[in-house]
């Protein structure tokens, strides 16, 4: 038994269940999915959330693509809810519209991310009020209907290292305005990821990364990761991962089609790895060539 994975709640913080690697938009900070195209079938996904419901805090509907691509995302959500599953939603927010914009206020979402870095990164000098907009429409609607709903407006790259920091500032110079709230644009990104803006919204910060890649060179072999520990990940075809980072299944642990949940996280791959977690040793390629892993230094 896999540390006792049908008696202990919550083993896992969160499981990044890849419901569609199609997203409407290619970031620059987002590279371009490889594996073939597809959308997740709602019986793989009632399968997954039956074993994952005992074992995980919360589950995400993304490892690459947007959630809101998925033409079945009502049914995913009523999935989850009759598992009572928390769902942690992550998008770029472009597709929102009245009826999305219901779904996402379903009290089995926990949080919903919105990266408003997105837009100028992909659509450079036009105007966001638009889109803008219907973020704050969907924000002031959950004050009241879901108060309980934690929000986030991801501005990543303030310090434009790959060229959209200004905007992003103007962007946060509107939601300045828009709040009525102060910020000091100087601040550490390293040492304070957010700022609470009102109620549950928050802003969230962050520099971009490199994801890892096989054709990138080694950094080392010592290091840690919250793979396997904290998440892990399944992609839209069934493989599961031991990371969120791992867009490619460049370390593939089994497939939920072919083998249960618990069998794959206990085989002897998986324990390899995380033991190597354990003992500050990357067992793993992909690993090994991770700038992220730089991070828990």
């Amino acid at each position: 038994m896999l540390r006792h994975l049908s008696k202990k709640k919550n083993l896992f913080n969160k499981v990044n269940i890849e419901i569609s690697n199609i997203c409407n938009l290619q970031c620059s900070f987002c590279p371009p999915v490889q594996r073939e195209k597809r959308m997740m079938k709602l019986e793989v996904f009632e399968n997954i959330i039956r074993q994952v419901a005992p074992i995980t805090d919360q589950v995400t509907l993304h490892l690459m693509g947007d959630p809101l691509v998925h033409p079945n995302l009502k049914e995913f959500i009523n999935t989850c809810k009759n598992h009572q599953v928390p769902i942690f939603f992550v998008t770029n927010g472009v597709l929102v519209n009245e009826i999305n914009e219901a779904l996402l206020l379903d009290p089995i979402i926990r949080q919903v991310n919105f990266s408003l870095h997105s837009f100028h990164d992909n659509f450079g000098d036009r105007d966001s009020s638009i889109y803008l907009n219907k973020i704050l429409k969907f924000t002031e609607k959950s004050f009241l209907e879901r108060p309980e709903l934690y929000i986030n407006y991801r501005l990543w790259n303030l310090n434009e290292p790959l060229g959209v920091g200004k905007k992003n500032r103007e962007m946060l110079d509107r939601l300045k305005s828009y709040f009525e709230f102060d910020f000091d644009f100087d601040i550490d990104v390293r040492k304070k990821k957010s700022v609470r803006i009102r109620n549950r919204l928050s802003l969230h910060f962050d520099t971009e990364f490199t994801w890892p890649a096989l054709d990138l060179p080694i950094i080392g072999d010592r290091g840690t990761c919250y793979g396997l520990s904290s998440h892990f990940g399944i992609l839209a075809d069934g493989t599961v991962v031991p990371c969120c980072l791992d867009k490619e299944g460049a370390i593939p642990l089994g497939n939920v089609k072919e083998e249960t949940i618990e069998f794959i996280l206990n085989s002897e791959k998986s324990k390899r790895i995380l033991a190597g977690f354990k003992n500050n040793k990357l067992i793993e390629t992909l690993c090994q060539k991770c700038q992220y892993i730089t991070r828990f230094n």
